[in-house]
């Protein structure tokens, strides 16, 4: 009896593991979002336009964000009806918070099934040594370090759909990729190519099937639903790749920067991900981030490579899987434990300058003088109020009032809300600091007073509506 009961604990050890894991990622997540929102690090772009957009579908209303405008429909910016699935849960919780804490746990989620296939195919603490290296990856902290942003939802579908694919599963990988035609429209794409990876693998009329979906859906969105609800009657970020004509490979793979990147997610795989067909799946990402002319794309910065992440992890395992096929027992041994080795050696190396190293800090976790004068300060500011406030206050401000940006408004065009709030210096550079400046000193002929100061946080209120 001990010898027959041995094994199955050992198999359901083996099964909580991934969850264990998650769990861990999970606080570490929370931890970092949190504290740096309770630090007064998260932002405008894109914390509280997020947070605009789940406030209105929790009230009932269109996914209006006056950080872009006002009246922005923010379906008119990107295709993200997904979000409404965070409403019940925001309504319970009204806070930006709720946006953050949502993210570590969908992103943490995600390294069930990267994890659990990992474990299946070299073992358990090979595959252990997998997940950790995808939980700490550059992607994914650069995600859960910088605000709250809709691809979160696409990590986890990904990381699902794809495990799948590896099992041939093949109805519930689609099940777990169709509702990425939900998160973004850049992500038909990569959902097409779930289609021609399927149509490959014999599943014809299915591949074929969500090829179709899959276009048409891009086809709807960027040319019917964006462009009906966006302002200016377009889908916007078409611009971003159009540019100056020339040898679309120079364009592609220059400046360096994109080489960089790409060594970047690849190199924590010993860069055996690209032994397994499943890489094609980052090509449309890394497609539309390359070609475009903004820079902000280029790089291992921001959000844009959280979606890489469960491609080219599970594509590693893929890998590994293949080599055990084709190798002798000595060699494959030592190619998993050897890759994997480098693998978390590289993940280590670049840790320290990563966003969960800030969690070792001790900064992180105590109270600041000047964050407490600030937050009390924006509390001067009544619920329900308008207010126009500059990029690294609005999403202090998001759950309880109506925030437009500053400097954009006052002056702009249809707002001029009661309430302004900004620092007596830029600071953050989103917009122009000369713009800044000249909005500031334009303030008291506006009919705008300082109420408080505090850190070089000012405060200003309306008391001369007629201007």
């Amino acid at each position: 009896m001990p010898e027959r009961r041995r094994p199955a604990a050992e198999g359901a050890g083996t099964a909580l593991l991934p969850w264990a894991l998650a769990a861990v990622l999970f606080a570490a997540y929370t931890a970092l979002s949190v504290s740096r929102h309770l630090h007064l690090r998260t932002n405008a772009f894109d914390l509280g336009i997020f947070e605009q957009a789940v406030r209105g579908y929790a009230e009932g209303r269109a996914p209006v964000s006056e950080l872009k405008g006002p009246g922005f429909h923010l379906l008119g910016d990107h295709f993200h009806p997904i979000l409404v699935t965070l409403a019940p849960l925001y309504r319970a919780f009204p806070s930006a918070l709720t946006l953050l804490v949502a993210q570590a746990a969908l992103v943490a989620v995600s390294a069930v099934p990267v994890t659990r296939a990992a474990v299946r195919a070299v073992g358990r603490w090979a595959g252990a040594g997998i997940g950790v290296g995808y939980g700490l990856s550059v992607g994914l902290q650069q995600a859960v370090g910088f605000d709250f942003h809709e691809i979160a939802f696409a990590v986890p579908l990904l990381a699902f759909s794809l495990e799948r694919l590896m099992l041939r599963q093949w109805r519930s990988a689609v099940g777990f990729a169709l509702p990425l035609l939900l998160v973004k429209e850049d992500l038909a794409a990569t959902v097409a190519v779930i289609g021609c990876y399927l149509f490959w693998h014999g599943r014809r009329r299915l591949g074929a099937s969500v090829v179709a979906l899959s276009a048409a859906t891009l086809l709807l969105v960027l040319l019917v639903v964006i462009p009906a609800l966006n302002p200016g009657g377009a889908y916007t970020y078409l611009s971003s790749v159009d540019g100056p004509a020339g040898n679309p490979v120079t364009r592609l793979l220059l400046p360096g920067e994109k080489w960089h990147t790409v060594v970047t997610i690849l190199a924590p795989t010993a860069f055996l991900a690209l032994r397994s067909p499943l890489i094609l799946l980052a090509l449309p990402t890394l497609g539309w981030r390359f070609w475009s002319t903004n820079p902000f794309y280029w790089g291992t910065g921001f959000h844009y490579g959280a979606v890489l992440m469960p491609i080219v992890f599970l594509a590693f395992v893929d890998a590994l899987t293949r080599l055990r096929f084709r190798a002798r027992h000595g060699l494959r041994r030592w190619t998993v434990r050897g890759s994997v080795a480098v693998g978390l050696a590289v993940t280590a190396a670049a840790l320290p300058a990563q966003p969960l190293a800030e969690l070792a800090r001790p900064a992180t976790w105590q109270r600041d003088a000047t964050v407490d004068a600030v937050s009390a300060l924006l509390r001067r500011i009544p619920d329900g109020a308008e207010v126009a406030a500059a990029n690294g206050f609005a999403a202090q401000l998001t759950g309880r009032t109506r925030v437009y940006l500053f400097p954009r408004y006052p002056g702009g065009p249809g707002a001029r809300p009661d309430w302004v709030v900004a620092a007596d210096q830029p600071r953050d550079g989103l917009l122009p600091a000369r713009d800044e400046v000249e909005a500031l000193r334009a303030l008291p002929a506006a009919g705008y007073h300082p109420v408080a100061s505090a850190a070089g946080i000012t405060v200003y209120r309306l008391t001369d509506p007629a201007g």
